[in-house]
Parts: structure tokens; sequence; C-alpha cells
């Protein structure tokens, strides 16, 4: 009889080649609708976002100047380390999770664990931290047409006088949830169709902007030397990843082995190429130093008299970064969910929808704590519940694909991370490195949310788990 786990005690792993034969057959199943491009569109619906529409006009005029080009490029190298490593492990192991599930099969439960527990924080503060962001441009737009909301309604506490909850943002992310609640398929064509919006506004961007470039504006080209093109590399790095939410969509593709590391490569090549298409003119257009740090291209049309082309791109703004509340939020249920059928959190989280094939009981709690945070706490706490746990995430999605080429090199593989090792070492190195940059009060959250998953593991989760009766 063939075992199906190796390893024992927290050390426990599946055998890769039986994960399919055990974990699809035995818990609920997600309906597989997904083709390449909607994978892809999910995948560039996460990246493109606020790096294009604000994080590109702050490092430009704070920290890189001109050469935000220089940052996006070093952050889409370092990115691309970890999406290779992602699309080998994509298109063997066709299965909700993402970095959770491919740490759990090769580097063992207690380690697929953390990795889990961590990115149900991280994905959640995320989908908040943007609705945060979609309900600023929202009250400005609000404004504009010389209208007057409440005040009680238009921020957190402590935001403004008056404020007592961000309504839009907690709203939006309920209609986010919404929208994965009606299925896979019904979700995914919105999200192309906002996807293909957004890549069309930032195309009229590009292709109006250079013609309204002044080489000049390029120098000097590096004003705050190279140390600020790194720096900037560790602040946009944030705006070059959103494959490792759309891969945990991996169980919905209707064929995952070959579309999904496709999807995860095609992603990021669009949105590195759009991204560095669009840095060249903002920087073109405007003096480094004349760059509003918050609406970069808006102010930057305005400066050369579009100014109705500016409020077009404000609606894009709005447009665009929506899409990367879709790719998140559809991350966090996609863990939760396999961490659940795993037996690793109650299995009645797993529970999906009869006719829809969803987990709507864990989208809609996502999206209710999602609507929690957007709506009580200031955007800056927000921000500080997200970043470190999608660094480990890579860092554990590059030690494991060495560690699995070297231990079953035999294992078919429909894509293969080339350069090994180098090529994950370099996602290693750059994600221990953008670490360093993080606030002592993440690592503080950190330090508290780890110790948290420590007591539910050992009291919960390491008797349920499926493997430990096996």
């Amino acid at each position: 009889m063939t075992r199906l786990r190796t390893g024992e005690g927290i050390l426990r792993r599946k055998p890769i080649e039986h994960i399919e034969d055990t974990e699809i057959a035995e818990g609920p199943k997600l309906e597989r609708s997904l083709g390449l491009w909607q994978l892809t569109a999910i995948g560039v619906g996460g990246i493109i976002g606020a790096g294009i529409f604000t994080l590109a006009g702050a490092v430009a005029n704070g920290t890189a100047g001109p050469a935000v080009l220089v940052s996006f490029l070093i952050a889409g190298v370092a990115s691309a380390a970890a999406a290779l490593s992602y699309a080998e492990f994509a298109g063997l192991i066709p299965k909700a999770g993402s970095a959770y599930t491919y740490g759990y099969a090769v580097l063992g439960e207690l380690v697929g664990w953390f990795i889990g527990w961590d990115l149900l924080l991280e994905y959640t503060a995320i989908v908040a931290v943007v609705a945060i962001g979609i309900s600023g441009y929202f009250n400005f737009l609000v404004n504009q047409l010389g209208a007057d909301l409440p005040s009680w309604m238009l921020g957190a506490p402590g935001t403004g006088e008056g404020h007592r909850v961000d309504l839009f943002a907690a709203v939006l992310c309920l209609f986010i949830a919404y929208l994965l609640t009606l299925g896979i398929k019904n979700a995914a064509r919105f999200e192309m169709v906002v996807v293909v919006l957004k890549v069309l506004v930032v195309l009229l961007v590009i292709g109006v902007g250079v013609f309204h470039v002044d080489t000049a504006n390029y120098n000097p080209f590096f004003p705050y030397g190279i140390g600020g093109a790194f720096t900037g590399a560790a602040t946009v790095f944030f705006a070059v990843f959103g494959y490792d939410a759309m891969s945990t969509a991996a169980e919905e593709s209707k064929d995952a082995q070959r579309h999904m590391p496709k999807a995860i490569i095609y992603s990021l090549a669009i949105s590195m190429v759009l991204y560095v298409a669009a840095c060249l003119v903002l920087t073109g257009m405007q003096k480094y130093t004349e760059i509003d740090p918050e609406s970069g291209f808006s102010t930057a049309f305005e400066s050369v008299g579009l100014d109705a082309l500016a409020s077009v791109i404000a609606v894009g703004a709005i447009i665009g970064i929506l899409t990367v509340m879709f790719t998140f939020l559809l991350g966090v249920t996609r863990v939760w969910f396999s961490m659940s059928r795993d037996g690793l959190l109650p299995r009645w989280f797993a529970r999906t929808h009869p006719t829809r094939h969803v987990p709507t009981r864990v989208t809609w709690i996502a999206g209710f704590a999602s609507a929690a945070i957007a709506g009580f706490l200031p955007i800056g706490e927000a921000a500080e519940l997200t970043n470190i746990g999608i660094l480990l995430a890579f860092v554990v999605v590059c030690i494991a694909v060495i560690v699995l080429r070297y231990r079953q090199p035999e294992l078919p593989r429909t894509f293969r991370t080339p350069w090994m090792p180098f090529v994950p070492a370099v996602g290693v190195v750059f994600s221990l490195w953008l670490i360093t940059f993080l606030q002592r009060q993440t690592w503080a959250r950190f330090g508290v949310w780890f110790a948290l998953g420590l007591v539910i593991y050992f009291a919960y989760s390491y008797r349920k788990s499926k493997l430990a009766g096996r």
C-alpha cells in the first residue's frame, strides 16, 4: 500500500504524486472553469494598480527621480525569480493554496501552516488597504461634482473631524465578496472586463503622454544616486507581485498544469512592460521634483493642459485598483479553503456552494473582516498588517523549489525554473533583503500573529490534520 505521507510530527508532508488522489478525491471540489487568459487577467489585475497610479509618482518624487524606471526593473527581476519558482510548482501541484500548499508538500506541515496562517491576515489587510485608497479617490470625485457627504461616513475614527467609519471602503469590500460568491466563472468575467478597461487607460496614458515628453526632464537620471534606485526598488516591489494570489486559483483552472505557469509569466511580463513605459512617460512629462506623489499622472497631464484626460485617469485609477481587491480576496478565500480541507482549520469552512462550487462561507467571513479593517482603521495602521507574510511566502517557495528539484528530480514538470538553483536563490536573497526594510510595528504584529498561530496549531491543527490519522 502506498504511503500517503512522508515525515513524522510537524514535519509530515504529502508526497507530491498523491496529492491529486487524496486531497481532491476526499475533500470538497472547486469548479474548473478558468482558461489561460482569464487566469492571466486575474494576475494582471493583482499586479497593476497602485504601482502605476500612485507608487510610480511617489518614488520618482522623493526616492529615485527618473531612475524609478530602474527601480521597477530591479524589482521586476527579483519578482521574476520568485515567479519562475511559483510557475514550476503551479504546473506540478495544480491545487488551491499556492505558497501554503507548496510549503506543506515540500517542507512540512508546520512550515505550510505558518505561511497559510500569515497569508490569511496579509491578503485580507491588502484588500482593506486598497479599499481605503479607492475611497479617497471616490470622495475626491464626489467633491468635484459639488456634493457634500456626511462627515461620519468619510473615514475611520481619528482620520478627520467627525469621522466614524469609512463607509465606502467597507461596502466595497462586501461588494467584492459578493462577486466572488456568484461563482468563479461569473466573477472572472467581471475581472476580465475591468482589467481590459484598466489596461486601455494605461495604454491611453502612454500613447498620449509620449507626445508630451521633454527629454531634459530625464537629467539628472540618478539624482539620488544608485542607492536611491535600489531603495525605490524595495518600495515598488510590493507593486510587482499579484501572481502569488492568482496562483491560489490553480484548482479552478481548466488545465492548470499547462495554463498556470504561462499565466504567471504572462501576467508579470505584461505588467512590467506597462510599468516601464508608464515610468518613462511620467518622468518625461514632468520634472521629478514637481511630480505629485499621490496623483502623479493626473497632475502631469494637468501640467500640459490636458485637464479632461486627467479626470479620465483618476477614474481609471479607481477601476484599476479595484481589480487588486478582487485578486487578493480570491487569494485569501482559496488559502483558507485549502487549509480547512486539509483539517488544519475546521472543515466547516471548506464547504462549497452546491451549485456555484465556491467556498461562500470563507468568502463572506473574509469580506466582513476586510470591511471591518477598512471601515475602522486608518490606512497607515491597516498597511502595517501587510508585507512580511508575502515576502516569507516568496522565501519558502524559492527554497522549496530547490529542495524538491534535488529530492525528486524525476517528477513530471510542465515547467522547469531555469538556471537552478541560481534563480530561486536570487528570489530568496532579495526577499530577505526587503524584509530588513520593514518597520518595527510590522515585526511586532507578525510576532503576535505568529504566537497566536502557534497556539492554534498545537491545540487544534496538529491533532485534526488529515495526515494525523494516516
